[in-house]
C-alpha cells in the first residue's frame, strides 16, 4: 500500500455517511491537502483490480474491483487516520459541513427500519440477552430494542452521537468496538450500514466475534453494490458516499467476509429500509415543508444484510 499527499486546492471531497441513511445529502469540501492512500483488497490482499468508475465527479478517487475475491472498494481512498478525524467531529450527525444534513429529521424513518430488523431477528430467536449495536448513532435502534434484549450497548466516533444515545441505551462508549468494557460479552451484535466504512474488515469481524459468547449472533448490513437501484442509477447512485464509503459488498462478498471469520449457519437478513418522504423528494429537486418528513417510503434492496453464529 502506498501513501502520498494529494495536492487538492481544486479538489472536491464528497461526504456523507451510513448508507442505510443512503439519501442523506452529500457535502463538498475545499481542503488544502489530504493524504491519500493505494490499498491492495481490504479483504483477500489481491494486488490485482480493474476499474469499474473513475472521472464524472469522482475524482481523485475511483471505484474498482478485486479480481480474485469480487469486493469493491474506494482507491485511492483517505488514510484511516484523515477520516477518523472526521467521524470524530461532535456535530457530525448534525452539521451543515460533513456527515448528515439532519439526522434527527430522520428518526421516524430509522425506528421503522430498526423496528421491523428486530421483529425479523425475534421470530428467528436472535434477540435475548446482551445486545451490542457499533456505529449507533443517536441510539435509535438500541431504543427499539428495549422488549427485546436485557441489556442495550452501543459505539460511536462521535460524542455529540454518544450523548444523545446514551439516553436511549444502557450504556455507550465513544469509539469503536474496541472502545467496549471487555468483561462485557453479547449475545447478538448488529453493525448496519458500519462495514462500509472500516479499514480492516477482517479485524472488525473477528473483534466482533471475540466479544460474542458462543452461539451468539454477529448481523452486518451495508448497501447493496448489486442492487438495481445501483445498476440503474449509475454514478448517480446515492450510495457512493465519496470518501467515507470505501468498501462495496453485495449478496456474494458480505457472506464471504463473514465466513471467513469463522462464523457458522450465515444466512441473508431481509432489510427494506424506510426513507421520510420529504428527503426522497429533496433528492429528486423538490422541496417539500418539514412535515412531510413523517410520511415513510419503503425502498427496497437497498442494503444487503447477512447473519452469522459464533460456534457454541
Amino acid at each position: 500500500m502506498s501513501i502520498h499527499r494529494w495536492p487538492a486546492m481544486n479538489a472536491k471531497i464528497h461526504y456523507g455517511r451510513l448508507a442505510s441513511h443512503e439519501f442523506s445529502k452529500n457535502r463538498i469540501f475545499h481542503m488544502n491537502s489530504i493524504d491519500l492512500e493505494t490499498p491492495i483488497c481490504p479483504m483477500c490482499g489481491c494486488t490485482v483490480s480493474i476499474v469499474r468508475y473513475f472521472g464524472k465527479g469522482f475524482d481523485p478517487y475511483s471505484i474498482r474491483s478485486c479480481t480474485q475475491c469480487s469486493l469493491s472498494f474506494l482507491s485511492p481512498r483517505p488514510t484511516e487516520r484523515a477520516m477518523l478525524s472526521l467521524y470524530q467531529e461532535d456535530d457530525y450527525f448534525s452539521g451543515e459541513e460533513q456527515g448528515y444534513v439532519n439526522y434527527a429529521a430522520q428518526e421516524h424513518a430509522l425506528r421503522a427500519t430498526f423496528h421491523r430488523l428486530l421483529m425479523y431477528l425475534a421470530v428467528q430467536k436472535r434477540t435475548g440477552g446482551n445486545l451490542l449495536e457499533v456505529g449507533c448513532g443517536y441510539g435509535y435502534l438500541l431504543d427499539e430494542a428495549r422488549p427485546y434484549f436485557m441489556l442495550r450497548v452501543g459505539t460511536d466516533f462521535s460524542a455529540g452521537a454518544v450523548e444523545q444515545a446514551r439516553m436511549r441505551a444502557d450504556q455507550v462508549f465513544k469509539g469503536g468496538i474496541s472502545s467496549v468494557d471487555d468483561q462485557l460479552v453479547f449475545d447478538c451484535i448488529i453493525a448496519a450500514h458500519v462495514i462500509e466504512h472500516v479499514y480492516h474488515p477482517h479485524n472488525f469481524v473477528n473483534e466482533a466475534i471475540r466479544r460474542l459468547r458462543p452461539g451468539g449472533t454477529l448481523l452486518l448490513a451495508a448497501p447493496d453494490f448489486g442492487s438495481y437501484w445501483r445498476k440503474l442509477m449509475g454514478y448517480r447512485w446515492p450510495s457512493f458516499k465519496l470518501p467515507e464509503h470505501i468498501l462495496y459488498f453485495d449478496k456474494r462478498t458480505l457472506p464471504h467476509l463473514l465466513a471467513l471469520g469463522g462464523l457458522k449457519n450465515i444466512q441473508s437478513v431481509p432489510y427494506p429500509h424506510a426513507f421520510p418522504f420529504g428527503l426522497i423528494a429533496s433528492k429528486l429537486g423538490i422541496r417539500l415543508h418539514d412535515i412531510w418528513n413523517k410520511y415513510n417510503l419503503w425502498l427496497p434492496a437497498t442494503t444487503v444484510a447477512f447473519l452469522g453464529r459464533k460456534a457454541s
